[in-house]
Parts: C-alpha cells; sequence; structure tokens
C-alpha cells in the first residue's frame, strides 16, 4: 500500500465539489446527476469495473431478486426505451452489462478512478470542506462527500479456527474469481443458506462430485419463477413504463405490486390461498408482501408461513431433510425472502449432502477439510456463502472525522444513527446513500439510489440558492429520527428474527434494526415534506 501524500503549499489537494466513494448503481447515478448539475465530481471505486455488488458477486446462480424491468434506472427515456432485457430476474452477467452500458452511454468513466480505495475523509472545520485520501495516495478537498459504497459490499469472512489452514480452493460468493470455476469432479462444501448460498448451491451440485451444505439457520425462499422476455412482453412493459414507476416510487418496496387490500384473515380461506398463488407465481421477495397485515401480527403471518411450508415440502423427497430445510425461529419474511431456482429439490440429488450444524456445529477447518462436533468431511474445495456486515460495514472501514477529531465509529459505536438515513450530526455535507435510517435493502435499490441522489441534488442546490455553505443534521433530529425507525420496527413481527438487518451475524455488533421499515414511497413523501419546508431538522449553515 502507497503511502499518503501530504498536501503542501505546492502540493495543494485537488478541489472538486464532490467526492463519490462507490461506483455501483448509486455512485453511477450520483456522478451523473451531480455532473449535470454543474459541479465538479470525482468518484473513487475499489473495483476495476463498475456495477458495485454486481461486480464482486460474480458466484454461479447470482440473480435479481427483483424484476428486470424496475431494477434499471428512471432518469432517462431513452435509456429505458433502448435496453431490452431477456429475463424476468437478470442474472449477474445482464445486469453488470447494462451497468457499463450506461456507463458508456453518459460517458462516466472520466470521472471514475478504479481500483482506488478510499480510507480517509477528514472534515476541515474552518474551510468546512472534506479531505479524501486515497491508497493510491490522492489526496482531495470537496466540499461534499457523497458514501455510496452500498448497503451489501463489506464481506463476510467468518472466524473459523484453521480457515486459512486450508489446502484446498478457498472462495466467498463476494468475491468471486472473475474467470470462474469448474468444480467438475470436486469434494465441495458450501457455509451459509442464504441468498448467496440459496443462489449458488444448484449450479454447483450440477458439477461437484459431492456437495455438502453446511446450514447453521435455514432460510425461506420462492422460487424465482423466472422465464424469458420476448419482443412482446418488453413492448408491453415499455408501453406501461410510466405508470409501473408511478406505482413503484408510491409503493412499500420500490415495485409495481400492490399488496391485497384486505388482511389475511378477513379473506375466505379460497381468498387467500388463490392471492398467496398469485404471489408464487410472481416468484420472489413479493411473497413477504401479499397481504398488508402479513408482517404485522403472527396470526396473518402464519397463514403465509404455512402456505409456503405446503409448497416446499412437496418437492423435497426427505421429509427429515424437510424438516432441517424449514425455518422454526423467525416469521416469514423477517427475513428477507430468497429468490430461488430449484434451490429445495436440489437436495433430492444423490451427491448432494445436508450437515446441520445446529445440531454438530463446525469445530475447526483443516489443510484437507472440515470437521464438525461429529465427523471430518474431506473438501477439495470450500466455498464461504457467509454474506456481508451489512449497511454499516463499508463505512466503518475508513477513518470518517467529523467536528472535533470525533470519528463516525465513536458516533456509531451503539448503532447507526442518522436523520432520514441522509445526515448524520457532526458530519456537515456528508451524505450517506440507501444506507441505515433509509429503507435501504427493503426497497428496490436502483430507484432508491435515485431518490437519495436527487434529494441529494435538491439540498446542494438549495444551499448555493441561499449562499450557504454547508448542511448539517441536528442532534435532536437524530435523535427522533433513530426513535421512529425504532418504534416502526417494534411495531411489525421484524424484530423477531435474528437478521443481518440487526446485525446478528456480526459477533460484537450493536443489535439495532437498521433500515427504515415505514414503507418505500412513504419514506420519499417525508424526506421530500423536509426539503420543502427548508430542510426542518437540518442546520443550514450560513458563509
Amino acid at each position: 500500500m502507497n503511502a499518503a501524500k501530504t498536501p503542501t503549499a505546492a502540493n495543494p489537494p485537488t478541489t472538486v465539489d464532490v467526492v463519490v466513494v462507490g461506483a455501483g448503481f448509486a455512485g453511477l447515478y450520483a456522478l451523473h446527476k451531480l455532473r449535470g448539475e454543474g459541479l465538479t465530481v470525482r468518484v473513487f471505486e475499489a473495483g476495476d469495473g463498475v456495477g458495485g455488488v454486481w461486480y464482486w458477486n460474480r458466484y454461479p446462480g447470482a440473480r435479481c431478486d427483483v424484476e428486470s424491468v424496475d431494477y434499471s434506472y428512471s432518469f432517462d427515456e431513452d435509456l429505458q426505451r433502448e435496453w431490452d432485457w431477456s429475463e424476468k430476474y437478470a442474472t449477474q452477467p445482464e445486469i453488470l452489462r447494462y451497468v457499463n452500458h450506461v456507463a458508456d452511454r453518459f460517458d462516466l468513466r472520466r470521472d471514475i478512478e478504479f481500483g482506488t480505495r478510499v480510507t480517509d475523509v477528514v472534515l476541515d472545520e474552518p474551510a468546512m470542506r472534506w479531505e479524501i485520501r486515497t491508497e493510491a495516495g490522492d489526496v482531495l478537498s470537496a466540499r461534499f462527500c457523497v458514501l455510496a459504497v452500498g448497503p451489501l459490499s463489506n464481506a463476510n469472512v467468518p472466524a473459523i479456527e484453521g480457515l486459512e489452514s486450508f489446502e484446498g480452493g478457498l472462495y466467498h460468493t463476494a468475491h468471486w474469481p472473475h474467470e470462474g470455476i469448474d468444480f467438475t469432479g470436486m469434494r465441495v462444501g458450501v457455509i451459509g443458506t442464504g441468498s448467496s448460498g440459496i443462489q449458488t448451491i444448484p449450479r454447483i451440485a450440477e458439477q461437484a462430485a459431492q456437495l455438502h451444505v453446511f446450514q447453521r439457520t435455514p432460510n425461506y425462499s420462492v422460487p424465482a419463477g423466472n422465464v424469458p422476455l420476448g419482443d412482446a412482453d418488453r413492448a408491453e412493459q415499455k408501453a406501461n413504463y410510466t405508470e409501473r414507476r408511478r406505482l413503484s416510487m408510491a409503493g412499500g418496496g420500490g415495485s409495481p405490486h400492490e399488496p391485497h387490500p384486505k388482511s389475511a384473515l378477513e379473506v375466505s380461506e379460497e381468498e387467500r390461498r388463490a392471492a398467496y398463488e398469485k404471489r408464487w407465481q410472481l416468484g420472489g421477495v413479493l411473497f413477504s408482501k401479499t397481504f398488508p397485515d402479513q408482517l404485522l401480527t403472527i396470526e396473518a403471518n402464519d397463514t403465509a408461513r404455512l402456505f409456503w411450508e405446503d409448497k416446499v415440502r412437496v418437492v423435497i423427497d426427505d421429509p427429515e431433510v424437510a424438516d432441517l430445510l424449514i425455518p422454526k425461529d423467525h416469521p416469514i419474511g423477517t427475513k428477507r425472502i430468497c429468490t430461488d431456482d430449484k434451490y429445495f429439490q436440489t437436495f433430492n440429488r444423490e451427491n448432494v449432502k445436508l450437515v446441520d450444524l445446529r445440531a454438530a456445529p463446525i469445530e475447526r477447518i483443516d489443510s484437507a477439510g472440515v470437521h464438525t462436533t461429529d465427523k471430518h468431511y474431506a473438501l477439495d474445495a470450500l466455498v464461504l456463502a457467509t454474506g456481508f456486515d451489512a449497511m454499516t460495514g463499508s463505512v466503518e472501514k475508513m477513518n470518517i472525522v467529523g467536528r472535533g477529531g470525533r470519528t463516525l465509529n465513536q458516533e456509531w459505536a451503539e448503532g447507526p444513527k442518522t436523520y432520514l438515513g441522509l445526515g448524520i450530526a457532526g458530519f456537515p455535507n456528508l451524505f450517506n446513500l440507501t444506507g441505515p435510517g433509509s429503507p435501504s435493502v427493503l426497497a428496490n435499490m436502483v430507484l432508491h439510489s435515485e431518490l437519495h441522489v436527487n434529494w441529494v441534488a435538491g439540498a446542494i442546490g438549495y444551499l448555493d440558492a441561499h449562499g450557504a455553505v454547508a448542511l448539517e443534521a441536528r442532534r435532536d433530529a437524530v435523535a427522533d429520527w433513530v426513535e421512529e425507525c425504532a418504534d416502526r420496527a417494534a411495531a411489525t413481527l421484524m424484530l423477531h428474527a435474528n437478521s443481518w438487518h440487526v446485525g446478528a451475524n456480526i459477533p460484537g455488533k450493536p443489535r439495532v434494526f437498521m433500515p427504515f421499515v415505514g414503507g418505500f414511497g412513504v419514506y420519499g413523501e417525508i424526506i421530500a415534506e423536509v426539503a420543502a419546508a427548508g430542510y426542518k431538522g437540518f442546520d443550514v449553515i450560513e458563509g
């Protein structure tokens, strides 16, 4: 790692209006939007290409759980019309092609430094500017800093004794080799059955001689119901784009599909099953939003859980295996429902073995494989499908220093504290996109990115129009927002799960439910009202 340059009078830091950290969906749109507002913008991206989570997560089976037509930018009508999605739910390669198309179409690469990781973001209080340093030695001074690192970008590598001693191929789903891996004839182990595990296990099983799936926590998953899109499908989608986007922006999760108008308990058994069947056929994560009270009461949730369990048991040959694969420790939807392609059917294969880590936990890993408390599994390759230090992990890796030398990690020692998910007390002109305190991973991340970036652009325009230099969240507004987010979460079933939404997968992480659960449309209305009221809850700092 290169030593950071120290700016001097003869070598002052480069000066720009905005530094953006990250070149995923949020960072790319921030660059396009803010540059279009006449601001000078520089983007730093740790990867060697655009795409963020879709650049890194190249594991076999990686696929979006939001319909392709919705998981796309809405800011440019020509872009919407010219791009053709090939499938209902796009795979990682197709999403990455789309993101690269956007970067080329809007000439974004010229303002992005690839392969460059930001290490320090330090406030120069007298100048009211941010000094940004990178591992490569770059030093920039920016009036605004936009963190677009994404809520799922810091891979979680479990602290298992002896992991580094394993002599076979060792891979993490979040850092998959670009050239891919051929598991043909190998004895393979996969640790983890969250979204990445559930997507990649069926594909690895097709190649491996033997696949051991090490499961600690079973998860709910719904088939993607994926289908190719033909010309007629795409023409219909594009003809209906305006209304589809309107419904998505006003909806609970950034998709156009609305829940049933009645409670799950107010309708007949026949009507309820028909509603669940319709969502099952739609596929994926939206099953959790079939009825409006599905995540509010156990009684309503149980109707969804029992429907799901009936669907899953019928495709698993061994009832004992089915018992292990069916969650019993949390209501359905309180962890994000995964989206799969014949995941449960994979356990009918003779070359696939489910290892229940609750009955026999992993003790250690040696050069040849995995030791549980009851046996040793000899392996040629080991895949860690162990997810992320979500929501805050990538932000915490940077040395972010605000007023009075106080770091963001100190500020968030008891859990993240934001106002609207956008502002942080003591950190003026620093904006964190799609992170804690916002709908974040509970919503369509592409439209969420646009919503946040548009709000930030509006705030900068407001400051400039009023001759002000900075916008800073007030501590009382932060405290009120943290309380509101907690109260909203407590009124649902979301706290009934030890999910990564509360940091439960990271030892020692404060247990705080991090997203805003009130719905994407409601959240959009709230932040719009704050802006319309002259950025209520923020201090507008005069020059």
